[in-house]
């Protein structure tokens, strides 16, 4: 048996995220099925985590254990041909048997877009969060460090979600403005439940002048997701890269 790890990218539209489900059309199911008309086989893909409905993947890794004696670099083009052109496998290649894609992951890089203009972009509304109001960039950049280093992140996860632990190391978070276009780069050792698009929503709201850059501290203190801002539409999430 070998060990096949892919690299994907995606457009995250018309799918209720990565994780197969019986009801709806997911990007796991989707990858099954090509690689099950491939090779005949029907396996389960190990995928580096839950990208939630609409969201993207730019280098999403994922990895399954197969009896084909297809060469590994093969499948990329192979697959290519099977899938949807909203999926592409970008590298395929053969790892250790040992290699897992969702343990051996270190951390992950999201970056989060918003379209901050008076009118919605037709062309981008898959792909941006729309915001109207004005926002002040070098506050947000100011409330982003307090972010930074480990933390209990409960009041940055969506109430109801459950996990051994809240504790989370965000190694960099960087804001990007070009024309209208924000980007919010969050790089950590692991996100909980709608965490990055809740930071992004509470430094949109210290853009807009409704919470202060030095109030980041107390909330994460709090540990109240109350205190927090919304979580954001996932349109606007993009996962950049996972570390290993």
């Amino acid at each position: 048996m070998r060990n096949i790890k892919l690299v994907l990218e995606y457009d995250g539209t018309n799918y209720a995220g990565w994780q197969r489900q019986k009801e709806f059309l997911t990007i796991q199911g989707i990858v099954e099925e090509a690689i099950h008309k491939l090779t005949g086989e029907e396996l389960n893909i190990i995928g580096c985590s839950r990208t939630d409905s609409k969201v993207h993947a730019r280098a999403y890794v994922c990895n399954f254990v197969t009896s084909s004696r297809i060469p590994a670099a093969k499948f990329r083009e192979a697959l290519n041909d099977k899938l949807p052109e909203d999926i592409v496998v970008i590298e395929s290649s053969e790892v250790d048997e040992n290699f897992h894609s969702r343990y051996h992951s270190k951390g992950k890089m999201y970056c989060y877009t918003i379209y901050n203009s008076p009118v919605r972009s037709a062309i981008d509304r898959n792909y941006v969060y729309h915001h109207k109001g004005n926002l002040n960039i070098e506050f947000m950049e100011e409330a982003s460090s307090y972010f930074l280093g480990t933390h209990d992140f409960s009041a940055f996860r969506k109430l109801g979600s459950s996990v051994k632990s809240t504790t989370r190391t965000i190694h960099d978070l960087r804001i990007e403005k070009i024309g209208d276009y924000i980007r919010i780069y969050i790089s950590a050792d692991g996100f909980l439940y709608n965490m990055a698009r809740i930071i992004v929503g509470t430094l949109v709201e210290v853009g807009s002048g409704k919470i202060h850059p030095s109030s980041i501290n107390e909330i994460i203190k709090s540990k109240d997701r109350t205190k927090a801002g919304k979580s954001l539409p996932p349109q606007g999430l993009t996962l950049v890269e996972v570390y290993y």
